[in-house]
């Protein structure tokens, strides 16, 4: 008992209290946009899934602590070939949803192993780092790093999940900006990928991925066709006002003019129910989450738990913006969830799982 108590003692409540409330909040929404969901009455089978998960989830952040992540170094590349191969894998015998082969069927849940992916790679990168970012005056950490990224990425564009990949460059080109790429190469890389996006916007997107650019840059264009989507998250989120219409009871999420108001846009039903207040509210919890990041990041006594606590800080951060930027027509949209409140079972599990590594980065630190 003793041990127990001393186990719980060295929890960052912050980091776990945070996270679950933004969970919380998530299911809350859910359930007020299941009230209308049904053709005839309540649908309230997406909120039990969710909720299941949320508590499974819930279960792995308080586990996975008792485990030191520092192990996870010896073996980051079988973690690094394993996310190979569950892409490879999706990708062979994976379901299609909405033109995206990512998913795979199981006791009739979509599990999407991306979601695992981008934790894996992170745990990858970590290490990569951790073992040459010291050397600042060569091209290896970068070019090794962008190889490993690079193969990863074009697995996740075949599927194709242009959100997704474009998380995965985001965490790898903040964990390559904070090793301390020096200036010269940085410039070099960013003339790179210039090149790289004309040449992806002439040969590669497919005409609905141009599509979701040309509605960020004119939403007002074609209103009921390319810019439908954006045009009614500002409109759900102009009605929520200071306290909102109250959960079940926002026009805009109940008669489904807000599309994909559980996942993609939930930024929108959270605003459009429960108000600017409800939006603070959130903000505030992510930024205890971020918060208690630096304070972990500030504390880290090797390279590897730097990285590793910067990389898992970076890929919540990124989708949390890439979500909310396009919610409110700053970024175009891309399909990318809002951590922890988005509905989606795969996405809950990954980002506990991450909470939890937090946690035994907190629980060593403070032992």
């Amino acid at each position: 008992m003793a041990n127990l108590t001393s186990y719980f003692r060295r929890f960052d409540w912050l980091v776990f209290g945070s996270s679950a409330l933004l969970a919380v909040l998530g299911l809350a929404v859910l359930y007020g946009t299941s009230l209308g969901s049904g053709e005839t009455a309540v649908d309230l089978r997406l909120f039990w899934r969710q909720f299941w998960f949320v508590a499974v989830g819930l279960s792995v952040s308080v586990i996975v602590p008792a485990v030191d992540y520092r192990l996870m170094t010896g073996v980051a590349k079988a973690m690094y070939v394993a996310a190979g191969i569950l892409l490879v894998a999706v990708l062979a015998f994976g379901n299609t949803v909405r033109g995206t082969t990512g998913w795979f069927g199981l006791f009739g849940f979509g599990i999407q192993p991306v979601e695992l992916v981008k934790f894996l790679l992170i745990v990858f990168l970590a290490k990569y780092f951790a073992d040459y970012a010291r050397d600042r005056s060569a091209w290896r950490p970068i070019v090794g790093s962008g190889l490993a990224f690079a193969a990863i990425f074009l697995l996740v564009i075949m599927q194709p999940d242009m959100g997704s990949a474009l998380l995965l460059f985001a965490v790898w080109a903040a964990m390559l900006v904070m090793s301390g790429i020096r200036r010269a190469h940085l410039l070099a890389l960013i003339g790179i990928f210039a090149a790289c996006g004309a040449i992806a916007w002439m040969f590669v997107l497919a005409p609905y991925q141009k599509d979701r650019f040309t509605a960020f840059l004119d939403p007002s264009f074609e209103p009921q066709g390319k810019g439908y989507n954006v045009t009614q998250s500002m409109i759900a989120i102009g009605s929520g006002g200071l306290f909102g219409k109250g959960l079940g009871y926002g026009s805009q999420s109940q008669l489904r003019f807000l599309p994909e108001r559980q996942t993609d846009f939930i930024f929108a039903s959270v605003a459009e129910e429960m108000g600017m207040l409800g939006v603070v509210f959130m903000l505030g919890l992510f930024g205890t989450l971020f918060y208690r990041c630096y304070r972990l990041s500030v504390g880290a006594r090797d390279d590897f738990t730097l990285f590793l606590v910067l990389g898992i800080s970076a890929s919540l951060a990124a989708e949390l913006v890439i979500n909310i930027g396009g919610a409110v027509r700053l970024l175009p949209l891309t399909g990318v969830t809002l951590p922890f409140v988005s509905y989606g079972g795969s996405s809950v599990l990954a980002k506990f799982l991450m909470v939890g590594v937090l946690q035994s980065v907190a629980v060593r630190q403070r032992g």
